[in-house]
């Protein structure tokens, strides 16, 4: 319920209500479809992830009980992030819409603020020295 309400929105209920009316551009298709894909198949890794590894979903009201470390969270502490922007570029490619670019641009500057002022700061008082490690040897993105 929780990954359709959360990621579900931001993702694909949202992106859909901005292109309502708008046609896709079919000389875009493949490359959209490779970050719909990419994007597609990290979100469900994360999702498993927080699952198995973590003890907890990506909900707020029930996050995961271990710091997941594994998976994806090996190589960037925020894959999710990345997945769903990977998703929203998929999009904006596709119908070729300013409009779209403009949504994705302004949820990265969302999820870049959530993580700085609210995610980081929670799992530095819930994992201490544990995330405070993690935190030395892995990107909060890709670079």
């Amino acid at each position: 319920m929780a990954f359709l309400a959360l990621p579900g929105v931001v993702a694909f209920a949202a992106p859909l209500a901005l292109i309502a009316g708008i046609r896709p551009r079919p000389h875009n298709s493949v490359f959209a479809g490779a970050l719909f894909s990419i994007g597609g198949l990290l979100l469900g890794w994360c999702v498993r992830e927080f699952y198995v590894a973590g003890r907890g979903t990506l909900a707020p009201w029930a996050p995961p009980q271990r710091l997941v470390v594994s998976g994806p969270y090996r190589y960037t502490r925020n894959p999710m992030y990345i997945a769903v922007g990977l998703i929203l570029a998929g999009w904006a490619l596709l119908y070729g819409s300013a409009a779209l670019l403009i949504y994705a641009i302004l949820v990265a500057i969302a999820f870049q603020l959530r993580v700085l002022f609210g995610e980081e700061p929670r799992l530095a008082r819930a994992f201490g020295a544990a995330w405070a490690s993690y935190r030395a040897q892995t990107k909060r993105w890709l670079w």
